[in-house]
């Protein structure tokens, strides 16, 4: 995969760990050396610098929360030239009396948008239509938005296209001929073929044949959930297997590229005898070999917590919650966690009362790609325990995350309904919405201020994602003693009074930053009833970011922003 970014040096290998098999689920005990020489500290595009051995050696996982270094000792100067400015966390933020608050998304009142409607999605008992990570993408190469997802259930993988985001369709192909299938079990096959699958969209691949990437969880004859890499030119026609992992893997085991550092990411299944289903962690430059190493190298990670939630049935509360899956992509300057968290009931509860297990999406944030911070944990995609609801239970993200159109985030979705056949089945696909840097806003209901540490920048406008109508902001920059910078002082800056998600910033002695580009300065935001959701330096008018859009979006010519205000507006 192609990016600007510096390449850094490959970590260091790790001898094999030790996994065994439980029933349902790997039951890892992982056990790594470094071999050869450690590398050196790395620098991030965020001035975090990591530490010798990467990744971190955590040991045995706990419920305690996850520390996260780079929080408690933040870079004396942070670099702010990739992407949008987001307030999910302290990292930025020096000084302020605004206050913090997350946000939900809200559902698309016509969910579900994608169900079963197609007789191979409704075979035998297990019917279904939705993703099980699987992938939704924008391929600006098409101008579509693309989809696949597992119909039905554990059996195949379906093609879906669609103009809006909205409104999809099955095309008929040919690789199983009047159908919309690109993955099948062998003829004869009986029983369960794919469980978890993560496709990747490669819109700057140098080999046009390894333009997208499928990662699926495959049921080897005998031996298990292996992983299976295939390439493909348009995401229909899949190449033989380029790799096979060495040894069965837990089935929920998922895939997704960091670009901050040029890394393919194996977000594993395992199960642990303390925190159940948790994760564990590989990292490599080449796909296909880390898929054939597999499950070498891999290290501890993550997994539920004591702050997650439980079961809100009280019969059920006493169980303590799961990591059942953990999705991830690059959004603007950091990584974005969508972490499925199990709340029981077990198993074979739900099948003797034909009910579905409690899957909820929550999110976590990283900027070195490893560790999470999990500020809130409020489920962000919940489940509906409506009688006769399409998403009762099971909720589950999807590769890529989220995609980017015009100033509003979709997140895709699968949900499953209560059956009176396989209690496991009746799976659809739905869609929810956030604004654009949605996640969190600093902000007041009177006035209050915001400064930041100090910053470095190579570009030259400063632009905000702010709700001010009714209120206003206004900005003043600061040297690195913490005097204001002429002419971009408090008095001098025009008032940002509307609600956008881009929303340049200028003073009376116009616009331009280049003056102080390059050198510590510090932003100082003062708001009146308003709230700040991001702020970023663009090299250019227009305010790209040079950010990371996620699974992309209309208007977006690759994963980077690199058109700013000229993307297309949000469909309403």
């Amino acid at each position: 995969m192609s990016t600007s970014w510096i390449r850094l040096p490959r970590h260091s290998r790790l001898a094999p760990g030790v996994l065994a098999l439980g029933v349902g689920m790997v039951v890892a005990a992982l056990t790594e050396t470094a071999a050869g020489e450690s590398p050196p500290e790395l620098v991030l595009y965020n001035g975090i610098e990591l530490p010798s051995i990467w990744p971190p050696r955590q040991g045995k996982l706990t419920r305690d929360p996850m520390t996260v270094p780079y929080l408690q000792a933040p870079p004396k100067v942070i670099p702010i030239d990739i992407g949008r400015q987001l307030f999910v966390d302290d990292f930025l933020i020096e000084q302020t009396d605004l206050e913090r608050t997350f946000h939900q998304p809200t559902h698309h009142r016509g969910n579900p948008v994608l169900t079963t409607d197609k007789p191979w999605e409704l075979e035998a008992d297990i019917p279904g239509a939705g993703p099980f990570s699987d992938g939704v993408f924008f391929d600006p190469a098409e101008r579509l938005f693309k989809m696949w997802y597992m119909a039905p259930l554990l059996r195949g993988t379906c093609y879906a296209t669609s103009l809006d985001g909205i409104h999809w369709q099955k095309p008929a192909l040919d690789v199983v001929p009047g159908s919309n299938v690109v993955l099948s079990p062998p003829p004869g096959w009986s029983g369960r073929f794919r469980d978890s699958c993560t496709i990747w969209l490669d819109s700057a691949a140098t080999d046009p044949a390894r333009r997208y990437l499928m990662f699926s969880m495959i049921q080897m004859s005998g031996s298990g959930w292996h992983m299976c890499l295939s390439g493909s030119r348009d995401g229909i026609h899949w190449s033989e297997r380029m790799a096979v992992s060495e040894r069965p893997l837990g089935d929920r085991t998922t895939v997704f590229y960091n670009p901050f550092r040029r890394k393919w990411i194996f977000s594993v299944r395992v199960g642990d005898p303390d925190v159940g289903r948790a994760r564990a962690y590989l990292e490599h430059d080449d796909p296909v070999a880390a898929v054939k190493q597999l499950p070498r190298g891999t290290v501890p990670w993550t997994c539920a917590d004591r702050l997650d939630p439980r079961h809100p049935n009280p019969e059920f509360d006493a169980i303590a919650p799961q990591l059942y899956n953990l999705d991830a992509t690059p959004y603007e300057s950091v990584v974005l966690g969508l972490f499925s968290i199990w709340q029981g009931p077990p198993n074979e509860v739900c099948a003797q009362r034909r009910i579905q297990k409690r899957n909820e999406i929550l999110l976590g944030f990283s900027r070195d790609g490893f560790h999470w911070h999990r500020p809130d944990r409020r489920r962000f995609i919940g489940v509906n325990e409506t009688e006769g609801a399409w998403n009762w239970g099971n909720v589950q993200s999807v590769g890529g995350g989220c995609l980017v159109v015009g100033d509003r985030l979709y997140f895709y979705f699968s949900g499953r309904s209560r059956s009176d056949k396989f209690w496991d089945a009746s799976i659809r696909t739905g869609l929810a919405v956030l604004r654009r840097d949605g996640f969190a806003s600093m902000g007041t209901k009177r006035k209050g201020t915001l400064t930041t540490r100090p910053l470095r920048f190579g570009g030259r406008h400063l632009w905000v994602n702010t709700d001010a109508a009714g209120g206003e902001v206004r900005v003043e920059v600061l040297d690195s003693n913490g005097r204001v910078i002429q002419p971009f002082t408090l008095e001098d800056c025009l008032s940002i009074e509307r609600d956008a998600t881009q929303a340049k910033v200028a003073w009376r002695g116009g616009d331009d930053l280049s003056a102080v580009a390059g050198q510590p300065v510090r932003f100082r935001f003062h708001a009146t009833c308003a709230e700040l959701y991001a702020f970023w330096v663009s090299g250019d008018s227009a305010g790209a970011s040079r950010g990371y859009v996620a699974g992309g979006g209309p208007g977006f010519t690759g994963p980077i922003d690199t058109v700013g205000a000229t993307v297309l507006p949000s469909p309403r």
